[in-house]
């Protein structure tokens, strides 16, 4: 992931604060290298592939056991060592446990950044993991009620193609004012209104250690 510059970090802030202008609702963005190291599933592949090299040894070869047995130390201490390759480890991740990795870490952190405690149960969380290529809103309750998860689907589906395309401030930017839009229609700024929680970007550079 390229690192965000300040500019880019000043310009998103400024997203939000004028977002969040135009209604009670709080608005935080939240944006992640990696959801998880996948440190668990690869060495959980390495090990599955070590218990398989034996077998068309010990039926179609005449090696004796104590060779085999190295060769499957071997084949697990290689894999290990492949495994400390981030990269791989992330390439052989099968897609939908990414995107169940990165889901969860998005509840996480909508818990994290105390989203879930804001008054009228306004918060919104926009949540990209760069790594998984994964992109999703939360809303809270009082949201939900209100506004149909289409709504926030389109944004996502925006804000993805922005990214993709090589527009990233431009798409959290663009992201940020719709979202405000939606919350003015439905929760519109109240008297003595105040920001509950800070209007700047939050970048996680690490991943969760699992």
């Amino acid at each position: 992931m390229q690192p965000f510059t300040a500019q880019d970090h000043a310009v998103i802030a400024d997203a939000i604060s004028r977002a969040e202008r135009q209604t009670s609702g709080e608005i935080v963005v939240v944006v992640a290298r990696a959801s998880s190291r996948y440190r668990y599933f690869s060495l959980m592949c390495v090990a599955l592939l070590a218990l398989v090299v034996p077998l068309p040894l010990i039926h179609f070869t005449k090696w004796p056991i104590e060779y085999v047995y190295l060769l499957q130390l071997g084949v697990f201490g290689l894999g290990a060592l492949l495994m400390q390759w981030e990269l791989l480890r992330i390439a052989i991740t099968p897609a939908s446990v990414k995107r169940t990795r990165a889901h969860q870490r998005a509840v996480e952190q909508f818990l994290v950044q105390n989203l879930h405690t804001t008054k009228g149960r306004t918060g919104v969380l926009i949540y990209v993991s760069d790594a998984e290529r994964y992109a999703e809103v939360i809303a809270d309750d009082g949201i939900y009620q209100k506004v149909t998860p289409q709504v926030w689907d389109a944004l996502i589906a925006a804000l993805t193609a922005n990214i993709r395309s090589g527009n990233r401030t431009e798409g959290f930017v663009a992201a940020i004012e719709t979202c405000g839009a939606i919350l003015a229609e439905h929760f519109p700024p109240e008297a003595f209104d105040h920001d509950e929680l800070p209007n700047h970007l939050i970048v996680l550079d690490a991943a969760e250690p699992a």
